[in-house]
């Protein structure tokens, strides 16, 4: 009589849609999260003990104390672009594959970082929180919540990667003068296919009406804007985060909200994440949104079946679609 052969030990570390776990249950062994809890890091690593791999997203953070006591890990698969919340280093010493799903999301937070852009400088939800406080009382012309025009105004773009560049070409519809800054400058004819031209820092920073921020997070950049930098923005500029809460000083931006020294900010991602700092609720002159930039059906569902790819991918040694490590 032939052996079975044993059925993968893999971690679902989040609730997912039910009709992919239950496809993925019927070729592993899954434990899964579908409480949608979120794991200390001690209940994280128990978890991991036994596993082959791990599905997880931005929110469990995996570092050598977890892979110490997972000797039989093959692949960490991220439900996400960014990889912040993995120790590559560790990972690649305990010859650990790491994944994420980026493509899949680009237009679906493009979209969001415009939206979210225009919600700001048009202040959209002051103006609704004016109206549901009973202020509208008659039509007027210097009465009601007055905005920033998006139209033929200026953007700049932080981090020209595929979402920074989706973006230019949104911008492009609002008759928007493009500037960037990136860690290396684009190609030329990238450069004309998104209607942006290249620019160093401060020059985004002082000319910009509007900025947004699209860069990944890296310990580099941790804090990269902070009192110094808002102050060379306009007091008539925006300031837009869609990439990761470390990367905004956010007491500093509170305070610079607080005193008027830039119009307004829009935040979908925040450093204490789910927690919001008392500072930024407090204010009228902030849109905040919980990280929802890739929050559609159709782009969740294909982020999930991307990391489920990349999972197969791995244990069976083949090299996963989107490897980061």
């Amino acid at each position: 009589m032939s052996g079975t052969t044993q059925k993968p030990k893999i971690l679902v570390a989040r609730s997912i849609f039910p009709d992919i776990l239950e496809r993925l249950q019927d070729i592993a062994d899954v434990q899964s999260n579908q409480a949608d809890q979120i794991w200390d890091p001690e209940a994280l690593r128990q978890a991991l003990m036994d596993k082959d791999a791990a599905i997880i997203s931005g929110s469990e953070a995996i570092g050598a104390a977890h892979l110490k006591t997972a000797p039989n890990l093959k692949i960490i698969s991220n439900i996400a672009v960014g990889y912040n919340n993995l120790d590559l280093a560790a990972l690649k010493a305990a010859q650990v594959l790491a994944t994420n799903t980026p493509d899949v999301l680009t237009d679906t937070t493009a979209d969001f970082g415009f939206a979210l852009l225009m919600a700001t400088a048009r202040r959209v939800t002051e103006a609704e929180h004016w109206l549901r406080a009973g202020h509208w009382k008659k039509f007027s012309i210097f009465d009601t919540p007055l905005a920033m025009d998006i139209h033929h105004s200026t953007l700049g773009i932080m981090g020209m990667g595929r979402i920074g560049q989706a973006i230019a070409k949104r911008a492009a519809g609002f008759s928007m003068n493009v500037m960037y800054h990136n860690r290396s400058r684009l190609s030329a004819d990238l450069e004309e296919a998104c209607g942006a031209h290249y620019v160093d820092r401060d020059t985004l920073l002082k000319e910009a009406d509007h900025i947004i921020l699209v860069m990944p997070y890296t310990p580099d950049n941790h804090h990269l804007f902070g009192e110094k930098e808002l102050r060379l923005m306009k007091p008539t500029a925006t300031l837009i985060n869609i990439a990761r809460g470390g990367i905004v000083d956010e007491l500093a931006l509170a305070k610079a909200l607080q005193e008027k020294r830039i119009f307004a900010a829009g935040i979908d991602v925040f450093e204490g994440e789910p927690t919001v700092r008392p500072e930024l609720l407090a204010l009228s002159n902030v849109v905040l949104s919980p990280h929802i930039a890739s929050a559609t059906a159709k782009t969740r569902r294909a982020m999930i079946e991307l990391a489920v790819e990349n999972c197969l991918a791995g244990l069976a040694g083949q090299t996963p679609p989107n490897l980061i490590a």
